[in-house]
């Protein structure tokens, strides 16, 4: 499918054209042009996708979504959206969005009709209501939220009524702007039955459209990866597993997650199955700032790139972007013009060639993964399918090592030289990666 061999990027609306952290719901902003200005060079850096976080009317942050229908005034209307969607396409890059099905903020119409009718509305049964307690905000009953957060109200999936809202949001979202897939916050609590019924209803109208689970503990959601459900899953194991590697100099610790999902033993998690890669997000720290070794970047990109599953960079990262999770996460969603384009491009360099790899290789979109040499700080591993070998090879030392691997021959991708790969010679803070001849 388009999505396992696409490149995505992720950029979070509400930071990147500079909104305000408060909804006045007063006047419409018209922002979103700042997000289209950034697709020349989107194309060019080779990407294949964009994952946009909430865009829908909030009051603060997106993920408290107050109107599934209504792109957030903040940011624009639903014409300069579906504008934007179609400048994407018209340039050769689908549109994915984030589904927030879990719960809602406290203004969405329903919720707010409770708290002024209470057992008077028929809305009550779209939520978890306790009439003889009390909330926080003192509203003279309380109900169920996410993970503590109050002002997050959750939905009652199992009702009938909010399941045709959601679904009728969905086919909107696909018949009104045309996008191409969706996100699934907090997807590790949606239960099996809604995801199917999400399948259904995207497939009726899109046979390609992608879900993607966003599953932030590292338990097992292999089953859920299926046609009949969800086609990849965020890949937090391994996002650990990149940046405690590079930073405690134990290749161990990402190798042993990569054996444990994608290698061929019987016993292997995700083998065949494509989750969704990443090295930072909005909701953790920039990869520059949590790299100790910020040497190490090039080799960190170049892991994420040629690992089983579909690689994500998150906007601004591509320039070395820093961002910690101070000042409520808002240092992590950085207003696009108060990045530093200019800052390190040799990354900008070294993620368009890995993405111009990529999109040529089937062995990196679609192959097997073997280990083939293992030290704490270097580290060879092979991809492989329909014939092609693509060799892979870290050294995240300030010294130079040599990595033995087979008896051949192949050109290194990133310099286009010729090397044997029975001894491949790397430099400091170097990486390779060959296609076999």
């Amino acid at each position: 499918m388009w999505f396992d061999e696409s490149v995505f990027y992720q950029i979070y609306p509400l930071g990147c054209c500079g909104a305000e952290r408060e909804n006045d719901f007063g006047e419409v902003r018209h922002r979103l042009g700042l997000i289209e200005a950034e697709i020349p060079r989107l194309k060019e850096l080779g990407v294949g996708a964009v994952l946009f976080n909430p865009l829908f009317e909030s009051e603060r942050h997106g993920y408290d979504t107050v109107d599934f229908f209504k792109v957030d005034r903040r940011l624009g209307t639903n014409e300069e959206f579906k504008s934007l969607v179609g400048k994407f396409h018209a340039a050769g890059i689908k549109v994915v969005l984030d589904g927030v099905f879990n719960h809602t903020g406290r203004a969405f119409a329903p919720f707010r009709e409770v708290l002024e009718k209470r057992e008077g509305t028929d809305y009550r049964f779209w939520f978890d209501i306790n009439f003889y307690g009390n909330s926080p905000y003192n509203d003279g009953l309380d109900y169920a939220n996410w993970e503590g957060h109050a002002e997050l109200v959750k939905l009652r999936l199992e009702n009938t009524d909010v399941q045709n809202y959601l679904m009728d949001a969905v086919r909107f979202w696909i018949d009104e702007f045309g996008i191409d897939g969706l996100r699934l916050d907090v997807c590790y609590l949606l239960p099996p039955w809604f995801m199917e019924m999400l399948r259904r209803t995207v497939r009726a109208l899109r046979p390609d459209f992608y879900l993607v689970g966003e599953v932030i503990h590292c338990g097992n959601f292999q089953h859920n990866i299926s046609p009949e459900r969800l086609d990849s899953i965020t890949n937090y194991e391994c996002f650990k597993g990149m940046v405690s590697a590079f930073n405690c100099d134990n290749l161990f610790e990402i190798e042993a997650s990569l054996t444990r999902l994608f290698s061929s033993q019987p016993w292997a998690l995700y083998t065949g199955k494509r989750m969704l890669n990443f090295v930072d997000n909005h909701d953790v720290v920039r990869a520059f700032t949590a790299l100790k070794e910020k040497r190490n970047l090039l080799n960190l990109y170049t892991l994420l790139f040629t690992i089983p599953g579909i690689p994500c960079v998150y906007y601004g990262s591509e320039f070395g972007q820093e961002g910690d999770k101070s000042d409520f996460d808002y240092k992590l969603r950085p207003f696009i013009g108060d990045i530093d384009k200019s800052a390190h491009p040799e990354l900008c360099e070294r993620i368009k060639t890995l993405a111009q790899i990529r999109k040529g290789s089937r062995a990196l979109c679609y192959g097997s993964y073997v280990k083939a040499t293992i030290q704490n700080k270097n580290f060879s591993f092979v991809r492989e399918a329909d014939g092609e070998k693509i060799v892979v090879a870290l050294n995240i030392d300030g010294n130079d090592c040599t990595v033995r691997v087979e008896e051949a021959e192949g050109i290194d991708l990133l310099t286009g030289q010729i090397r044997n790969l029975n001894d491949i010679y790397l430099p400091p803070f170097s990486a390779a990666v060959y296609r076999k001849l």
